[in-house]
Order: C-alpha cells, then structure tokens, then sequence
C-alpha cells in the first residue's frame, strides 16, 4: 500500500493547515469548531491528492525524465494509471459531495478551488506569472474554507499577508528549480534569475507589510488586539531565514546542491530546518499567548 499512499503526497497536506488560521486567531475552540476545523482539513487533503494524482497523470511522460520526480509512484509504475484516476475521482468527487453536505459556502469553497486547479494542470501551470499567482490563489481559498468552515470572519489583510507569503514561497521554488536545470518545466524558458528575484522582493516587502498592518489591531481592520505586533520579529526572522537557505552561495560548498533541492519543496524547509522551526513555534506559543490574555480581558 506504501505507494499508493505516497501518491497522495501527504507531506504537502502541511499546506492545508491555514485552514485552521480562522479559529486560530479568532480564538474560537468550541467543539463545534474545532471539529468543523478538522473536517474542512481533511476535505482539502482529499482534493489536493486528488488534483497532484491527476498531475502525475498528466505528466508522467515529463516526469519520467526528471532527475526527482521519475521516482514518483506513477512516474515508476508503481501505480497503474487506472488505479490512479479512480483514486483521484473518488477523492474529488467525496469531497466535494461532502462538503456540499456540510454546508453549501463549504462546498462553494471546494469548487472554486477544483475549478482553480483544472485550470493550472491544464493550461496555467505553463503560464509565466499566472502559474505562481494560481498556487498563491489555491492558499487564500484553503483560509477562506476555514472561515466558512467555522463560520468566523479572517482579516482582509490576513488574506493578503496568505497571499504573498504563498507567493514569495512559489517564487523561491521557481528560484530552485531553475538554478537546478533539471527541471521539465517548460514555463521556467520564460523565467530568468533577475526576474524572480525582482518579483522575489516586491513578494518579500508584501509579505511583511501586509503582516504588519494585520498585527497593528483593529485600528486598521486587522488582528483582535495590537499586541500581535509582538509577534512580527519572528516573521520577519522566518522570512529571512528561509531566503538565506534558499541561497545555495551562502551554505557550505557540500550542501549547496541540498539547499537547491530542498527549495524546490518548501514543506521540506519547514520540516528539515531547526532554527525555522523553532521560530514559528515559538511565533505559536507567543501568538496564543498574546489571543489568550485578550480573550481573558487582560490585555486589550
């Protein structure tokens, strides 16, 4: 069964969990939405495998002669084309119907973001621009589906701060990939180093802008209380430090062929690096902190 669960990808089902943003800083841990939370997750993880399963398909050919990716279940043959679609239309399939069960803005949320991928997979992906702007999309509707999902309101300009941190991380996977040259990607012709790192920094500045605003409180239709700008330091340290690995010319001359391959997956920086790691829980812990004081009226 091993490699049928690993063409589901479920290490990029960590990009689901800014659904959880809305009751997150919201503050709201009721049963009920804790559980909504957790059922919205779970849709997203079945139609996000739903959508990499068809990729697969779409591209075995291409990935065949990638250096990474013909180790792919399907790309090996590990998983017969056939057994492949029926998984993916089940997945999507279920999950829409149940999302729609649930509620119809759910299951409005689900299409969209269906729609948004059979989009990309057909056509967008060999977009220049449109291909990174369609993957930061896919992450500002994942939070919408949990603020639906819970029925609790997310900023504007959480939205925003979603968006161009999914951006930025797009950028620096079209970075990795052209510095490696090995990959199949027939949209990276168009891209050049001086472009992405260009869109890199206007991603960057929006990134942390958009943060800022968000965290200054309700004054600008942001975070429940500015006491959250606390909490910026460590965004902007976790911004800096996934450019430094990002940049092979700042490792050691051993492991910068790594930091090439590791930013092509940025799933696998989260997980992989300690300093990174440390910084968004400790950004957690001291984010809770700072929701909770307010929520017990200590703090305003």
């Amino acid at each position: 069964m091993y490699p049928y669960i690993s063409a589901l990808r479920p290490h990029h089902w960590t990009k689901n969990l800014i659904i959880f943003a809305a009751p997150l800083f919201n503050f709201s841990f009721n049963i009920a939405t804790v559980l909504n939370s957790l059922f919205a997750f779970c849709l997203f993880c079945c139609i996000s495998s739903s959508f990499y399963l068809l990729n697969d398909i779409a591209d075995i050919e291409s990935d065949r002669r990638h250096p990474v990716k013909c180790e792919r279940p399907i790309a090996a043959g590990k998983v017969p084309i056939s057994a492949a679609a029926g998984m993916s239309l089940s997945l999507l399939g279920g999950s829409i119907g149940l999302g729609l069960y649930h509620s119809f803005s759910l299951g409005l949320t689900l299409i969209c973001y269906a729609l948004l991928q059979l989009a990309y997979n057909l056509k967008l992906k060999r977009v220049v621009l449109l291909d990174i702007i369609v993957i930061a999309s896919g992450f500002v509707i994942r939070a919408c589906a949990g603020a639906v999902a819970t029925r609790v309101d997310l900023s504007v300009w959480f939205l925003v701060c979603t968006a161009m941190l999914a951006l930025f991380l797009a950028i620096e996977k079209r970075k990795a990939e052209l510095r490696r040259g090995g990959s199949t990607r027939s949209v990276l012709k168009r891209y050049s180093p001086s472009l992405l790192l260009r869109l890199e920094n206007v991603a960057t500045t929006g990134t942390l802008m958009s943060y800022a605003l968000w965290s200054a409180g309700l004054g600008l239709e942001g975070a429940t209380t500015p006491w959250m700008m606390l909490t910026f330091p460590f965004v902007l340290y976790g911004v800096f430090r996934y450019q430094l690995l990002s940049d092979p010319h700042g490792q050691p001359g051993d492991q910068q062929e790594m930091a090439k391959e590791r930013t092509e997956r940025p799933e696998g920086v989260l997980l992989t690096d300690k300093p990174l790691l440390l910084t968004v829980f400790i950004w957690g812990l001291v984010a809770f902190s700072i929701l909770w004081l307010e929520h017990q009226g200590l703090i305003q």
